[in-house]
């Protein structure tokens, strides 16, 4: 790996790990604290607003990314959710607190393509030990969240988001000096010097690769299903182990996949196929959800804590090496922007999904019922992702540019 590409990395890793640290320090309080007014609709429906904004930024990265450069779409977003985030604890009402989700949604939205367009652009070789360490870095961020969120739990809330302020301005900071201006890889100026629109639904395009569709989908259901986990655990928490912190459940997660991310992952991704190794983590989330349903106590959320992270450790690095493998580089910053679309359909569904389906499990006295349909959703996606064959190790002959990166990545 060159100088540039570790410099770049290293920025890349810090940034995701402060970004996460910031952001489960409040999340799970917050919705929490919002769940307590007696309604899960509500904490659904300001985490929905978040990722309203996230699939907005879709829109708008590719046209940002070409004015700003990589580096510069990265600042401009993690700025945008570091204000929204320090405004968030000198407001009370519900239609505020969206509003400042949709901001830091769309802020959010235009930084994460960014980090991810950085390690997409990196030789194939280098992919996996890159998006390990992604996945690992973001799961320590979350830990240590989770960990401060738990500590802070009694504090005023503005003090809360000033915490919080102050690690996305950090964040800021490893961006302008450490990730590239314009990432690794980027395509030149277009021989007629006309720049991508700034809003532009373009970003379609990113999923025009063979067997692609299929893939782009189920990735918006395992989202669905992970934030289904995210807003749904701190809401589980509350009513069934009231005694411990709403963040508790993600310090197993966090040292979990910080144990077992890279062995994993790697032992699998180099003995199945990538529709496989989804399958298993997608099995893994399977079972929890049923934990939670089964047993609704505390044993049972700490052993389904230990298995639903099967599904960051092997979905999202297998997916994110599947599109590396099959995209061209002129097209990356398309595929991010398809990527992170589907990535916040699912997120803005499952979100205020999960705070519906808890209200009526609890309302129609079926408490569990929300788990067991959500371990119904993810147990059709692991068998659809073993249905059909991959394409991902053969180029594909109708993509432009495959050849070359084959060549490069030698």
């Amino acid at each position: 790996m060159t100088t540039d590409r570790r410099r770049a990395l290293i920025g890349v890793n810090a940034g995701i790990l402060l970004a996460n640290t910031g952001s489960f320090i409040w999340f799970p309080v917050l919705v929490a604290t919002l769940g307590g007014t007696g309604s899960g609709l509500w904490a659904g429906v300001v985490m929905c607003m978040t990722y309203v904004g996230r699939l907005l930024a879709t829109f708008f990265y590719e046209g940002i990314a070409a004015r700003a450069g990589v580096r510069g779409a990265v600042f401009l977003g993690t700025a945008t959710e570091a204000v929204a985030l320090g405004l968030m604890g000198f407001v009370d009402q519900l239609a505020l607190y969206g509003a400042l989700g949709f901001l830091i949604g769309f802020g959010s939205g235009t930084s994460f393509p960014g980090l991810k367009n950085v390690l997409m652009a990196f030789p194939d070789a280098e992919r996996p030990k890159a998006f390990s360490t992604f996945q690992m870095c973001g799961q320590v961020g979350l830990f240590g969240g989770a960990l401060l969120g738990g500590l802070v739990i009694g504090f005023d809330l503005r003090t809360l988001f000033a915490l919080v302020f102050a690690f996305f301005m950090a964040y800021c900071l490893v961006a302008s000096f450490l990730i590239p201006k314009a990432g690794f890889g980027e395509p030149s100026a277009p021989a007629d010097g006309r720049r991508p629109a700034l809003f532009s639904t373009a970003v379609f395009q990113g999923i025009e690769v063979r067997g692609a569709t299929r893939y782009f989908l189920l990735s918006a259901v395992f989202w669905f299903l992970s934030i289904g986990f995210v807003v749904g655990i701190p809401l589980h928490m509350q009513r069934y182990a009231a005694d411990w912190a709403p963040s508790a459940p993600f310090w197993i997660t966090g040292l979990t996949v910080l144990a077992l991310q890279y062995p994993v992952f790697t032992f699998l991704i180099k003995r199945l196929r990538p529709g496989a190794v989804m399958a298993v983590g997608l099995g893994g989330m399977t079972v929890a959800f049923l934990s939670f349903g089964a047993g609704r106590s505390v044993p049972w959320i700490v052993v389904g804590c230990f298995v639903v992270v099967l599904g960051e450790i092997l979905f999202v690095p297998s997916f994110d090496i599947w599109v590396a493998r099959k995209v061209p580089e002129e097209r990356l910053a398309k595929a991010m922007g398809a990527m992170h679309f589907f990535r916040s359909a699912g997120n803005m569904i499952g979100s205020l999904s999960a705070g519906v389906l808890f209200d009526l499990a609890r309302n129609t006295g079926l408490p569990g019922a929300n788990w067991y349909v959500t371990a119904a959703v993810a147990a059709v996606c692991a068998v659809a992702c073993l249905a059909g064959r991959d394409e991902e190790t053969t180029p594909d002959p109708a993509t432009p540019g495959t050849p070359e990166r084959e060549k490069a990545a030698a």
